[in-house]
């Protein structure tokens, strides 16, 4: 049985189902391609970054400037381009601009939890008119012969709804996990990076004032 056969079996909820499978994947691909270019290049950055701004601040903000597009690189940015800010200062601004980042990070969260949650209700929506056209055919006192079969056979077709729901439900729930797990991971590193950054910081703002007291 081919796949237009199928689709034409489950009725009209097939309909909507398809829209959330191609909406699922087309997020899906979004997300993937977003993470890969944070694994690929921000871990190597901010080390390279922090390693710099402990002998050079400025090299290490022009370097983190030509990689805006990653979402720890304009966290330290905010506060690194903060004019002479103390030190409680420049933890808000890392704070108040990693707040601002983790939308990004849980970008589209919302519409995979609907689609989890719709989807297999749409499939057993399905069935349930299925199974209502298959038993409306049948005509009291005719349960056994081809009307019979025609049941059995109405109530297979039926349960395509139902599996094509939970398919679609499934692979989301699985990636949205995925997502879910990786943005987790990026909520510790921002935490774990931008404390360094401030540990830094506070270092480099002591040697200023000490610099200053010492031209005084």
């Amino acid at each position: 049985m081919g796949l237009t056969k199928l689709f034409s079996l489950g009725g009209v909820v097939m309909w909507p189902l398809l829209a959330f499978s191609l909406l699922a994947t087309t997020l899906i691909f979004e997300r993937l391609l977003f993470w890969l270019k944070i694994y690929q290049h921000q871990e190597r950055l901010i080390g390279q970054a922090l390693e710099l701004y402990a002998q050079k601040p400025r090299a290490a903000v022009e370097l983190l400037q030509q990689y805006r597009q990653l979402p720890l690189a304009r966290i330290f940015l905010a506060g690194l381009t903060l004019e002479q800010s103390t030190p409680e200062e420049f933890r808000l601004a890392l704070e108040s601009a990693a707040q601002s980042e983790l939308p990004l990070l849980k970008r589209f969260n919302t519409i995979f939890e609907s689609i989890i949650g719709v989807a297999p209700l749409l499939g057993l929506l399905g069935t349930i008119l299925g199974l209502i056209g298959s038993f409306s055919s049948l005509r009291l006192g005719e349960v056994a012969g081809e009307e019979a079969v025609g049941v059995t056979s109405g109530i297979g077709e039926a349960l395509v709804s139902t599996a094509a729901g939970l398919i679609v439900a499934i692979v989301t729930l699985l990636f949205a996990n995925l997502f879910l797990g990786l943005y987790r991971r990026q909520r510790a590193a921002i935490q774990a990076h931008s404390g360094h950054l401030e540990i830094l910081y506070r270092r480099y703002y002591r040697r200023a004032l000490q610099r200053q007291r010492s031209r005084a």
